[in-house]
């Protein structure tokens, strides 16, 4: 407990940053979800010819897993909150269409009947009986919508949104519990305050009290525009900055986009926007990037290589010029800023497992590898240069494997989970886990060395971004940048604060 409030202390302002961030991609879409709901539930009580097909592509939609929902939007929508919004409205729509279908249609025949009798004409029944009758069942299912909505906000920071997801997948990444903790506490107590206010606004109208349930309403209601007009002005701030610089979801990543932010605001006049982590790393950064939805992002040459430019051969070192050639002349994009470290992957296998079958090369794993559980991150499985040319060049077969995130490998194979997993030989747990680095004896694993990634267009804008860049070349070796994600991940240091004091000892950062 005491580390976790020590944790709050030192993140409170992020996590009211991202609160509000939450707050706005949430109440965008339950607002959206609750206007488009109730319309298309109303339309279906009126012409129940659609009403079955209509209900069932809602429900079909339903069942698409949220992750799946994100990645099927981003070919047609820019990565980061627009993205998320609609994803959120379309899983949001099923609970309010069928309970404003459902409250609608549970209304007894004869109520409609007398209203009929007395000369009402369909849209006085509507607005007059049936809407008021319905509207404690269609209230029951905005409870839900809210809930639910408030809840999967926090997975879109898959595609580069903001919220508190930012925070529970930083947590994860950076093998920080705390951070984790306090990102789903704010999430559930985000979730409880709006469940609550829904609570009482329905217990309201059940009792039949129209002028108090109406005064709740334009209360709600307030509080949405209020905090609405708040969140939209501190978005635009960033829509507004002068340079939006993006990283993967690594712990490094986090560091250097940190270390770019402090570099850039500090040496020139230009407003930096940093979004950290975004889900599947260069596969939708980089297309954002071409787009011009983000201007800056650290990489790595291997990836460039292969993920990228579709090479099939593995990249080395010599090729650089071709490389940053092929980007220019390929997408208008520079590489600056190459920051001297390599990071190239390995394999690391438990300690007590090496030693009981004496491997010490990838060449040994391979002769056991049909007995052993292997772990990686989603993209080594279908990435060229990952564990297809694994197989191809050294023959393994594991007898599993498992899809993990970055964070949690280390703590699979310290719990006995997994027996091998793949390792960033910048990895800051390497030196605390109980695993041992094989040899890759064949020589399978190209260069990886960082650098930036600027756009040519946002370079000429801001020429004064060049010379910032050149002071990080050859800055960091791979015992420093090892040594930097420690500290985050084992010493529980903030990103920036790490960045901070390795800027100062370089005499780059006053």
């Amino acid at each position: 407990m005491h580390n976790l409030l020590s944790a709050f202390k030192e993140n409170w302002k992020l996590i009211l940053e991202l609160t509000l961030q939450h707050l706005w991609i949430s109440n965008i879409a339950i607002i959206s979800a609750i206007l488009i709901g109730i319309i298309i539930g109303i339309g279906l009580t009126q012409f129940k010819l659609i009403k079955g097909p209509v209900l069932a592509i809602v429900k079909m939609l339903y069942t698409i897993p949220s992750i799946a929902m994100f990645g099927f939007l981003l070919p047609f929508f820019d990565v980061g909150n627009q993205t998320a919004i609609i994803a959120l409205i379309i899983y949001a729509l099923l609970p309010m269409i069928m309970n404003t279908v459902a409250g609608i249609e549970g209304i007894p025949k004869h109520i409609i009947d007398c209203a009929k009798a007395i000369g009402s004409s369909r849209l006085q029944i509507l607005y007059r009986i049936e809407i008021p009758l319905a509207l404690p069942v269609i209230l029951s299912g905005i409870r839900t919508m809210v809930v639910m909505t408030i809840a999967l906000t926090g997975i879109a920071t898959f595609i580069g949104a903001g919220g508190l997801g930012v925070m529970i997948y930083r947590g994860i990444t950076t093998n920080n519990i705390y951070l984790t903790l306090l990102g789903s506490i704010a999430v559930a107590l985000l979730a409880f305050v709006v469940d609550g206010f829904f609570r009482l606004l329905e217990w309201q109208l059940t009792k039949r009290r129209p002028f108090i349930a109406k005064r709740y309403l334009i209360a709600i209601a307030t509080s949405f525009i209020l905090i609405l007009t708040l969140i939209i002005g501190l978005n635009q701030q960033d829509k507004n900055a002068d340079i939006k610089i993006a990283t993967k979801p690594m712990t490094e990543q986090f560091i250097l986009g940190q270390m770019l932010k402090l570099m850039i605001e500090q040496d020139s006049k230009l407003s930096v926007v940093l979004s950290q982590g975004i889900g599947g790393g260069t596969s939708n950064i980089h297309p954002a990037l071409v787009d011009g939805q983000f201007d800056l992002y650290p990489e790595y040459t291997g990836t460039a290589w292969n993920a990228v430019l579709k090479n099939e051969s593995l990249y080395q070192e010599t090729q650089f010029d071709e490389l940053d050639t092929n980007y220019k002349k390929s997408f208008g994009l520079s590489w600056l800023g190459m920051y001297g470290f390599n990071n190239t992957y390995g394999l690391a296998i438990r300690k007590s497992l090496a030693d009981e079958l004496n491997i010490k090369t990838y060449s040994d794993l391979a002769k056991h590898s049909s007995q052993l559980i292997f772990a990686a991150e989603y993209d080594f499985f279908e990435r060229q240069d990952g564990y297809q040319a694994l197989k191809d060049t050294y023959g393994m077969t594991f007898k599993e494997m498992i899809d993990m995130d970055i964070g949690l490998k280390y703590q699979a194979i310290n719990q006995n989970k997994v027996d091998v997993i793949n390792i960033f030989t910048t990895d800051g747990q390497l030196s605390k886990s109980q695993v041992v680095v094989l040899e890759d004896d064949r020589k399978l694993y190209p260069s990886y060395k960082a650098g930036n990634i600027i756009r040519s267009k946002t370079l000429s804008e801001h020429p004064e971004l060049k010379s910032i860049l050149a002071k990080f070349d050859n800055l960091i070796t791979e015992d420093d940048m090892a040594a930097l994600n420690y500290a985050v991940e084992v010493d529980k240091r903030s990103p920036k604060s790490v960045a901070e004091t390795f800027l100062k000892a370089k005499g780059l950062l006053k």
